[in-house]
């Protein structure tokens, strides 16, 4: 998102958005650019539902890893087998449930995640453009905050059609969590 526009009202549901094939266990992609507190707010929602917590940024191989420390930025051709990691991961957690942090930036990208694990919640936090830049130049990061205007530039918000929601990261992360679970826990019954 970059600056002027407007954020979506907190705790947005796109409708026509039930996960077809719900099972035992919660399935969420907690999604956003970097900075947007993807690993935060997703270890919290697992914690909440009871399941396992995965950063998806510890499934990037790692070259991927490399090209993102020096400033380049991948390729989708770079993220296809992480996101096919990602999809397989959730994929074999659907008994038990996972809550995974990933960026899923384009629709094209959700897809192919979903085309793994079909009944997949995401969960979108969404910010400004100043708000992620300051939480990016944190220690340990390893996404350098110049490569935030090519995420934004990438970012396709998540459609009515898709399952899921939008927050503002103005929000905390524990009721970001809160809004995420609640969700996860009526989609999954």
């Amino acid at each position: 998102m970059t600056a002027g526009q407007s954020l979506p009202s907190r705790g947005t549901i796109l409708e026509g958005s039930r996960t077809e094939g719900a099972t035992v266990g919660p399935l969420v992609v907690v999604m956003g650019v970097s900075g947007s507190g993807k690993s935060t707010v997703g270890a919290l929602v697992a914690e909440r539902l009871g399941v396992v917590f995965v950063d998806g940024d510890a499934l990037h191989p790692a070259a991927n890893v490399a090209k993102m420390a020096s400033g380049i930025p991948l390729t989708d051709a770079d993220r296809e087998p992480w996101l096919d990691a990602v999809g397989l991961t959730l994929a074999e957690a659907a008994a038990d449930g996972l809550v995974l942090a990933c960026s899923a930036l384009k629709r094209v990208y959700r897809d192919r995640i979903r085309s793994h694990a079909p009944a997949t919640l995401f969960a979108e936090l969404d910010g400004t453009e100043q708000e992620l830049a300051a939480r990016m130049v944190r220690p340990g990061h390893f996404m350098p905050p110049s490569l935030l205007a090519s995420q934004l530039a990438t970012l396709q918000p998540l459609q009515d059609d898709e399952p899921g929601l939008r927050l503002s990261i103005a929000e905390t992360p524990d009721a970001l969590a809160a809004t995420i679970a609640d969700r996860a826990r009526a989609e999954f019954r």
